[in-house]
Formats: C-alpha cells, structure tokens, sequence
C-alpha cells in the first residue's frame, strides 16, 4: 500500500469527528466508515510500517518515527493484521510486561489504527494493562494511584493568588504529578519568578512535588542559563515536522532543553525532566496535517514524546474547541483514544479532561471521561480551583474531582506525595482525606499549618 491509499483509509475510519470533517477526510456516512475500518481491520502491520505517511526526506518527525523503530521487537507481531493485533491486545497473552516489549517495535500509525476498530471499552481494557511509570520528586503512573497537576492559573501571575491556588490544591491532596503554571506572560524574567513562588513554598512545606511553569522551551533555556530553579520542561508538540515549526520548535531545540534541565540534577529519585502538551486539530489548525486525520496526528507526537522520556505528557483533549472536537460523546473518545496510542507507545499519559464554553458538551461529560480514564489507568488528570481556568478560559477539572474519583476507585496520590499528606494530617492513615468542618478537628489543624507556612 502506497502513503495516500493509506491515509485516506485511516482517516475514512476513524470514528467521526467535526476537525476531520473540517478537513475533507473524514468518511462521508457511517456506511462507508464501517467499511473502511473492515478494511483496515485486514490491513497488515507490515504494511502500515512500509508506507510512511510523510516523505521522510522533507519531515524530521517521520524520520524520527522509522529510526525509532526495533525490527527485532516487531518480529513477533510482523505478520498480524490490524484486526489480529487488537485481538492479541485483548487476549491474556498481552500481559502488560508484553505489551511493554512492543514499545520500540509500535509506529504511531499502528497503534492509531487499532484504536480505529476497537470499541470504548477495547480502549479502556487495554490500556488499563500497560502502566507507564516515571520519577522526578514522586513516581507517577503507578497501579492503582492516580496522580494531579495543580493549575493554578492566574490572570496576572499575582503570587497571591497562585499560591492561594496551590495550597487549596495540596489541601485536597493534588499536586504529586506536577504544579504546573501557564504564564501569562512568557519572559525569563517571570518565569523565574514564578518557579521560586513554588520552590519557596515546596522547601518551606518540605513537599515532595516537581515545579513547571509552562513558558515556551526557549524561554526555560533562557531561565536555565540564569540559574532558575527549573525542574521539569514544557513544550506543546505535534504530529509533524511542520505542526512543530508552528510552535517555534525543532527536535534540536528539544533535545538542548532536555540535556539542560537532566544537568541539573533536581529530581531526587528520578531523571524524567519534560513534560509535554498535544491535543487533537493542533496539526489541522497549523494546516500542517499533510492531509491525515486529527487522531492520526495526534498519535505521531507520541513519538516525538517519546524520545525525550518526559515525566508527564497531556492530552488537552477539548481544549482546541468544538472546530475540531464538537460535543461531549466526541470529547470523550478522543480522550480514551489518546489515553490508548500514548500507553502502547510507553508514553506516561494524562489528559486534561476538558471543553470550551462554546462546546457542545457539560461537566456531566466530564464526569464520564474522568471516571472512564481513571479504570483505564491513566497517569495523572488536572486540578483547577473550581474546575474553571480563569486565564484560559476553559473547563477542567477541579480538586474535588480528583477526591471524588480516587475515593469512588480506590486510587491513592503517587506514594511520596501520600506519605507526606499523612504526615502533614491532610490524609489519615487510610489514605482519606480529613474533614475541615468540626472547630479545632485535625483536618482544619493540618490545613491552617499549610497557610502559615506559606505565609
């Protein structure tokens, strides 16, 4: 098969979406979609292998995919059909330590095409078996924990009111898979500010948690050279060579980012030292998709995730807008599909589980996708005072989602973070976190020792 057959198949069977309609790829009925994915279904792995999507002469991303690849790992699965190896995903035989052994033998475009044909439940089931575990301060993506950003977005960086953000998100026990600002202003100068707020209040706390303010990758080499206290990297990154030149990237830029920020060596039981952001349309809206569909994309800068070895990497799965994902039923397959691609091509995956205001979608969706991913294992989710990013402008998830969640599935905070909550009296020695509604009860104590060390 030829790159542009290809193409057009995998994105004539992919579950509908309003970005590939936008696009003029999608499948013109749900006819002709069930026949594609049938097609797909017979297509062999070999196949997808040998027909790179992107002259690899012209993208730097495509050529990162074939070298990348192991042709001994892929051996054992060389001769499967689509069809076949989602079969074999859900077998016993794919243990989670065997669908780790896959990694490097994995294209993005395999795995994508396999999320095509598999149901909701196919997409949680398998990726449930495949943990991606990473380290900086605390170990994230561990069985049975589920891990939270703190957002604590403010519309002027006011240091006030991002530390009252943090210390409301530590109180319900987030924060053990990074705190994560989104500048407002994207400058050294502020960067640096922000990121001693949080080493101020983390020493003072003597919290074990990793700090990103999430300036763009030239801005934390910037930062790094004038000695902030840098810990984990940021970059949004996409699907192709062109869709990263966009974000004023290159893989060479990447690579310089990541030498750096490992130099510094301030993680205390690990060296994962990114953390990176993609979405679905991010390509499209940069007319940089080379004619593939969104989820297609999408999956391709796992790879460039991937080479990196991030600590975290996040999905904002609804943050683009209704162009590209249109309502709540949309959102929340394209959570589970990336959940999915990023886990069978190890990459430690969260999602921000999120929508625009002008989405067709509510937080009752939200709900449904949080819970959903949270059986499915995923590494870590957000947590927004409120659940609604005041600079961003958009709906996530908040810190009481993160409560509900952990408690409904009997997931724990990375195990670092969790003895220290106990320690602190935020958590008792079940795990549970402890009221702040009695006069004088030891979940208001511990709370009220957070502020004051803070102050």
């Amino acid at each position: 098969m030829t790159p542009e057959p290809l193409r057009t198949l995998l994105a004539e069977a992919s579950p509908a979406r309003s970005g590939d309609f936008l696009a003029g790829v999608a499948a013109e009925s749900q006819e002709a979609r069930v026949k594609a994915q049938r097609r797909l279904a017979d297509t062999g792995l070999a196949e997808i292998l040998a027909s790179p999507l992107i002259d690899p002469e012209t993208d730097e991303v495509q050529r990162l995919i074939l070298d990348q690849h192991d042709a001994a790992a892929f051996r054992p699965i060389a001769g499967f059909s689509v069809g076949e190896f989602r079969d074999w995903l859900l077998s016993d035989a794919a243990t989670g330590e065997a669908i780790a052994a896959l990694k490097w033998a994995l294209t993005p475009e395999m795995v994508a095409a396999v999320s095509k044909i598999c149901r909701n439940q196919d997409l949680i089931a398998i990726a449930r078996k495949r943990p991606v575990v990473t380290k900086f301060r605390t170990t994230v993506g561990l069985p049975g924990r589920l891990s939270v950003r703190i957002q604590p977005n403010h519309p002027t960086d006011d240091a006030r009111g991002v530390a009252a953000s943090i210390l409301d998100g530590l109180a319900f026990g987030c924060g053990d898979a990074v705190i994560g600002i989104n500048p407002a202003t994207d400058s050294p100068s502020a960067m640096r500010r922000l990121l001693e707020l949080i080493e101020e209040l983390r020493l003072r706390l003597d919290c074990p948690v990793q700090s990103c303010v999430l300036a763009h990758v030239t801005t934390a080499i910037d930062a790094m050279n004038r000695g902030a206290p840098v810990d984990l990297v940021f970059q949004s990154i996409a699907g192709s060579e062109k869709a990263n030149a966009s974000f004023g990237i290159d893989l060479a830029m990447l690579r310089e980012a990541h030498d750096a920020a490992k130099a510094l060596q301030r993680g205390t039981i690990g060296d994962n030292v990114m953390y990176f952001e993609t979405g679905q349309g991010a390509a499209l809206s940069a007319d940089a998709h080379h004619g593939m569909d969104q989820q297609t994309m999408e999956a391709r800068a796992y790879a460039v995730a991937r080479a990196f070895d991030p600590l975290l990497v996040n999905t904002v799965v609804g943050f683009i807008g209704p162009e590209y994902l249109y309502d709540g039923k949309e959102i929340i397959r394209a959570g589970l599909e990336d959940h999915f691609c990023g886990k069978l091509l190890g990459v430690p995956m969260g999602v921000d589980v999120c929508y625009t205001n002008h989405a067709e979608a509510d937080q009752d969706d939200m709900d449904n996708l949080l819970t959903l991913l949270a059986v499915a294992g995923v590494n870590f989710v957000m947590g927004v005072p409120g659940s609604d990013d005041v600079m961003l402008n958009y709906q996530s998830t908040s810190y009481h989602d993160a409560a509900y969640v952990r408690r409904a599935l009997g997931l724990k905070p990375a195990p670092e973070f969790e003895a220290w909550l106990k320690d602190v009296g935020v958590f008792d020695e079940k795990g549970f976190l402890l009221p702040e509604t009695r006069n004088g009860d030891a979940g208001l104590i511990a709370r009220s020792k957070l502020l004051e060390a803070a102050e």
